[in-house]
This record gives C-alpha cells, sequence and structure tokens, in this order.
C-alpha cells in the first residue's frame, strides 16, 4: 500500500497566550499570600489555592506544550529552521511547567509536604536556565526576563520549601511570584494583540 501523505496550512496561531495567562494566574493567586500572609493558610484556603494551581498554571501549560510539540514534530505547523528552535524549547519548557503544576496543584489540595519540593525546585531552576539561554540566544527579550524570573522563583522556593532563612525567603517567593506573574500579563497582551490585531508590542 502506497502510504498517505498531506500538509497542513502554516499557522502564526502558537497557543503561547494560554501558557502565560494560566502561569501569571498562578503566580499572583500564590504571591500574595506568601508575601502579605493573606489569606491565612488554610485547609480550605490551600483547597482552593491547588484548585487553581491544577488548572491555571497546570492544565493551561500542558496544553500549551502538547499543542506546540505536535504542531512541530507531527505537522509542522510552525514552520521549520532556525525560527522554530526557541518554539520547541517553548513546548518543552510549558509541558514540563504544566506537569509540574498539575502536581503541585494536587499536593496542595491533599495537604502535601512541601519539603520535597525542595529538591524539585533545583531540576526546575535547571530547566527555566536552560530557557533563558535558549531566548537570549534567539534575541528574545521580555521571554528572557521571563525566564530570569522564573530562575529567581525556583531559587528562593529551595530555601522556602526547607523552613531556611524564613520569613525572608517566604516574602521574597512572593515579591518574585508577583512581579513574574505581572510580566506574564504583559507577554499575554502582547501576543494576544500582535496576532488578533497585528500590534506590535515588544515580546
Amino acid at each position: 500500500m502506497t502510504p498517505t501523505s498531506f500538509a497542513l496550512a502554516q499557522s502564526a496561531y502558537v497557543p503561547l497566550g494560554l501558557a502565560f495567562f494560566g502561569l501569571g494566574t498562578g503566580y499572583l493567586i500564590f504571591g500574595p499570600q506568601e508575601l502579605f500572609g493573606f489569606p491565612a493558610k488554610s485547609e480550605s484556603s490551600e483547597l482552593t489555592n491547588g484548585w487553581w494551581g491544577f488548572w491555571m498554571p497546570g492544565m493551561l501549560q500542558f496544553l500549551c506544550g502538547t499543542y506546540i510539540l505536535v504542531g512541530l514534530t507531527w505537522f509542522n505547523v510552525f514552520g521549520v529552521g532556525a525560527k522554530s528552535t526557541p518554539l520547541y524549547a517553548a513546548g518543552i519548557e510549558t509541558t514540563v511547567f504544566g506537569i509540574h503544576w498539575l502536581a503541585m496543584g494536587l499536593s496542595r489540595m491533599r495537604g502535601g509536604s512541601i519539603v520535597p519540593n525542595g529538591f524539585m525546585s533545583v531540576a526546575f531552576f535547571l530547566v527555566a536556565l536552560l530557557g533563558l539561554i535558549v531566548f537570549k540566544t534567539a534575541g528574545d527579550g521580555p521571554v528572557t526576563l521571563l525566564f530570569a524570573g522564573l530562575m529567581a522563583v525556583y531559587f528562593f522556593e529551595f530555601f522556602y520549601c526547607f523552613d531556611l532563612f524564613m520569613p525572608l525567603s517566604r516574602k521574597a517567593l512572593g515579591l518574585v511570584h508577583i512581579l513574574t506573574g505581572l510580566l506574564l500579563m504583559y507577554l499575554t497582551y502582547g501576543i494576544v494583540l500582535n496576532l488578533s490585531l497585528g500590534w506590535h508590542v515588544y515580546i
């Protein structure tokens, strides 16, 4: 039998806005609680935060990353060559960060220990560094800054999870969550306005 081949049209509509908004929402929920202590930690607040963490940063990033990787590897709808190189990294990064948040959300909902997350933060600091290297080399300033923010998140999370230098490490983690969350909202606006209206927001 002769194999059937087909080609799909190239698309500029990479769904990174979903990943940016989802992660930004998670950071803007967790950050104020860590920085200001409000709302106070309780069984009900942890359940709510875990639920949000599972769906917004978790599921939206996982969907985005899977969509990008399938589009690049199976259907080639996002182009090939130099332009697709940072996009491949984006697919890897958003997929692993999405699964990370799915696990974090479930753990938080069920009252799991945060101590093992300290070891997890080492791996995610390194994968954030990988993203920084790729997007810095690609000349994408705002996304490079995003990965610098992610590196700061996991740097402070290491100390927070092991209860070191408290309450400074908790407050620093909260501040970095908020600042990175606001940057993610900027990136969300940028990519949606550029693709929807043809604007030229710097992203």
